[in-house]
């Protein structure tokens, strides 16, 4: 497995792992199925200091990670918000555990602070994945989406990086 930057030409597999999550899980709380151009606009977010990365096998995109800005606000900066998505087929073999521990690489080399994930109730494995990593719990914003018929809380975790 290979874990590299994403390339505009990833964008229909990544596509096709995120609007699975869209149709089947509450772990994103978009409920229409995006497009290949508003996907393209997506992409565009990401920069030098807000990487998106790939997992790759046998040459087809299995999973990809990303860094945004936590905040607007300049004071924010140091501060960046995780995401991982994973294929479905390829769920529970460590690959969000790799791109995870390459994103976490990757901030600490671009001089933030703190990384910060929210993670919807019910989602134990990614609550794992990230416990394990050095996530600590730092609370819950309750009922703040509303998603296949009932709200859903969003669990705050936090990473802090050290010299």
């Amino acid at each position: 497995m290979v874990i590299r930057d994403a390339e505009e030409s990833d964008l229909p597999k990544l596509l096709e792992i995120y609007n699975h999550v869209v149709r089947t899980s509450p772990a994103t709380f978009d409920l229409e199925e995006q497009t290949l151009e508003q996907r393209k606009r997506w992409f565009q977010k990401f920069d030098k200091t807000h990487p998106l990365i790939v997992a790759v096998e046998n040459d087809a995109v299995i999973g990809y990670a990303s860094l945004s800005r936590f905040r607007e606000k300049s004071a924010y900066n140091q501060t960046g918000e995780s995401s991982v998505y994973i294929h479905h087929a390829h769920q529970g073999k460590g690959v969000g555990r790799l791109l995870m521990e390459a994103l976490l690489h990757r901030a600490k080399e671009l001089g933030y602070h703190v990384i910060v994930a929210g993670i919807t109730g019910g989602n134990e494995a990614s609550v794992r994945l990230h416990e394990r990593l050095g996530f600590t719990f730092v609370g819950v914003f309750r009922e703040v989406g509303y998603k296949f018929g009932q709200y859903q809380d969003v669990s705050f975790y936090q990473y802090t990086i050290t010299e």
